[in-house]
């Protein structure tokens, strides 16, 4: 089963908070929603679910035809961001959602089983859930969304408040499982790496309205605009007048090299397009500052045309002050026009 909109609009005192033409997710696809906090993720998820009270105009579809709000109870399971779990076993938690939908107990129970275990929590069937940490909590909020097997499933940044050793696992676990579900899925994030482990397609929502969708490869690799750019990572941007290129080009900081430099006239610009393979995109410029940031280091470089970024894992030897060149293979630039 499909899930999607048409002509949603969800205003709060007269300003437009989110306006989405139309929007559809498949049955066996996972749709990520990329944006910022405050660009509306949330607010999307709640309206597709029939929960946004502020929702001016909207039409929710499944299968394509609009759907009523009783229609969306039974096809729509949702997993927040903190989870709410009752005061029983860690299985009678999985099995609530069943509950709630007639089955019997043990029935529930059975079928909540797999789901532990798809999650790697099967172990913690009979402990109390308020033993339980905040993973392992939305471990168990998940396999009970996937245990009732509903059509249609929404994660509002399931990862959130996750140190980095859990949220890797879980996102892991969370791909095995949504294999195994023919569920539509809508995951919302704020995380590109998240995106391109989940999901098949990704939006990017950027002050109410999806700016850019497509592939996750694509989108990940391609960004529409600069502020798409600077969502997605390329956060070193290379306007014209440092290139000599037609329009702006971006870059990650990480995919980025820092050349110490004697004489700064030995900087060349290249002419996109027609540079053989391997030639870089060089451009001058005065450290500002070397911030340690454990295994890496973000330097801080002042150019003609602002300040753009390097991380970089190799010996920082000049001093703040010092003339430097940025560097970034003409792979790693991507060309990134104006909006409109």
């Amino acid at each position: 089963m499909s899930i999607g909109c048409r002509s949603l609009r969800v205003t709060d005192r007269g300003g437009e908070l989110l306006a989405v033409d139309f929007l559809e997710v498949a049955d066996g696809e996972t749709l990520a929603v990329l944006g910022p906090n405050g660009a509306g993720k949330s607010t999307l998820l709640r309206a597709l679910a029939h929960l946004e009270p502020r929702a001016a105009r909207a039409e929710v579809l499944l299968d394509g035809e609009p759907a009523a709000p009783a229609q969306l109870r039974t096809a729509v399971a949702a997993v927040l961001q903190r989870p709410v779990l009752q005061r029983t076993s860690v299985l009678d938690n999985a099995a609530a959602g069943l509950r709630l939908r007639g089955t019997p107990r043990a029935r529930a129970r059975r079928l909540a089983r797999p789901w532990l275990d798809a999650l790697g929590i099967a172990h913690l069937a009979d402990r109390h859930a308020r033993t339980l940490s905040g993973g392992e909590a939305q471990r168990v909020a998940i396999a009970r969304a996937l245990a009732v097997e509903s059509r249609v499933l929404l994660l509002d940044e399931p990862f959130a408040g996750l140190d980095a050793t859990t949220r890797a696992d879980l996102i892991a676990d969370l791909r095995t499982a949504l294999d195994r579900s023919t569920a539509a899925v809508v995951l919302v994030t704020h995380d590109r790496d998240e995106a391109a482990a989940l999901a098949h397609r990704t939006a990017l929502l950027l002050r109410g309205r999806i700016r850019q969708l497509g592939t996750t490869a694509d989108v990940l690799d391609s960004p529409a605009d600069p502020e798409c750019a600077r969502l997605l990572g390329y956060t070193t941007h290379l306007p014209p007048e440092l290139t000599g290129h037609d329009v702006l080009l971006v870059a990650r900081p990480e995919r980025c090299r820092l050349l110490a430099v004697t004489d700064p006239a030995t900087t060349r610009r290249i002419k996109w397009g027609v540079a053989p393979a391997g030639t870089e995109v060089v451009v001058p410029g005065t450290l500002r500052r070397v911030v340690p940031l454990g295994g890496t280091t973000r330097v801080d470089v002042d150019t003609a045309a602002g300040s753009v970024a390097v991380l970089t894992t190799a010996e920082v030897t000049t001093a703040p002050g010092g003339p430097v060149c940025v560097a970034v293979d003409a792979r790693d630039a991507r060309e990134c026009p104006p909006p409109g």
